[in-house]
């Protein structure tokens, strides 16, 4: 299949969609893909998701049953956990996890295994797209030579792009359907393919020079969350000791019409994205004898503010109930 016949198969939603990886990422990908019309079969190695699907039962909170139920009983969108069934689709997208190792290093074993089951099933004219947040140069360096093992020719027998997740679990108002996709490739036909597929749903994309530069636009925006945070925690510390109050202070400097965003003060980093991605180009940087100073400070300031929070909590706990010692209640 030539990209021309692949790019006619997308616009006019005959293409099948294989999403890899089901989780907070691939199930609202896949329900607002096969909500717009297209066709789309989803993967995973958790054989308990593919039935939920095929039941129309949800396993993440967000979602509704009725929502899954409404586009799987019309078989519109199904799920397998069967990997040799790769070969099916025009249009692969991974969305699987890239967490950290115990020394803090990018764990890309998902993203090679996946790419590895691919390579075994690649067919002539297929698209594959990976949404994995990770460092500059994946796609390229790692996800490329694995699908090109067996002798087809990126930009040429198969298409390669890479177009970063940005879904926010539970935002009712930012939503996979509304929210702009940034896409990178390193060939024009990639990337003109791999902006169809997000645009078949409605999606705003946003094209860039290269798989790494989307790369570096994802680092680029869980790094600037992680540093103000980090931020705005380092100022609650300091203006407690002050006896300042920080949220008043936020609140007062965000009525500020511009040159200022307001971030609050907690207790550390939750979620997958911003507590491991930074640390995706920590990591990357020294290849190129680069120290990511930033990074590391506001990475030291938020793992330290959960002992903070014990610290704060013990002692407002002492003071509450110093009455009950032991001797007051002998």
């Amino acid at each position: 299949m030539t990209a021309a016949d692949l790019f006619g198969r997308i616009t006019k939603h005959k293409a099948l969609i294989g999403v890899i990886g089901l989780g907070y990422i691939g199930l609202p990908l896949c329900l607002t893909l096969a909500e717009a019309g297209v066709k789309v079969l989803g993967f995973d190695t958790d054989p308990a998701k593919p039935e939920a699907i095929a039941a129309g039962r949800t396993y993440l909170k967000q979602f509704s049953g009725q929502r899954i139920a409404a586009v799987s009983r019309t078989g519109i969108f199904s799920a397998t956990v069967d990997m040799k069934r790769l070969d099916e689709p025009d249009v692969i997208i991974i969305c699987v996890p890239t967490p950290l190792t115990e020394n803090r290093e990018p764990d890309l074993s998902f993203v090679i295994k996946t790419a590895e089951s691919i390579a075994e099933c690649l067919r002539d004219g297929q698209l594959v797209i990976l949404e994995s947040t990770t460092y500059p140069g994946t796609t390229k360096e790692v996800v490329k030579p694995i699908l090109e093992d067996k002798g087809l020719r990126s930009g040429i027998d198969f298409f390669l792009a890479f177009s970063p997740e940005r879904e926010d679990p539970g935002n009712l108002t930012h939503t996979t359907a509304t929210i702009p996709k940034v896409v990178g490739a390193d060939d024009a036909a990639s990337s003109r393919l791999a902006c169809a597929v997000y645009e078949s749903y409605g999606s705003t994309t946003v094209p860039v020079s290269s798989a790494a530069t989307a790369e570096a636009v994802k680092i680029t925006e869980n790094i600037f969350r992680a540093v103000n945070i980090a931020l705005v925690n380092e100022l609650k510390l300091v203006y407690g000791r002050m006896g300042i109050d920080v949220w008043e202070v936020v609140d007062a400097a965000k009525t500020k019409p511009f040159g200022y965003m307001p971030f609050y003060p907690g207790p550390g980093l939750g979620g997958h994205c911003i507590p491991i991605d930074p640390f995706y180009l920590a990591w990357k940087a020294k290849e190129f004898g680069v120290s990511t100073r930033f990074i590391e400070l506001a990475g030291e300031i938020n793992t330290s503010m959960p002992d903070h929070v014990v610290d704060t909590l013990a002692n407002a706990l002492k003071d509450r109930f110093r009455p009950w010692t032991h001797n007051a209640l002998a």
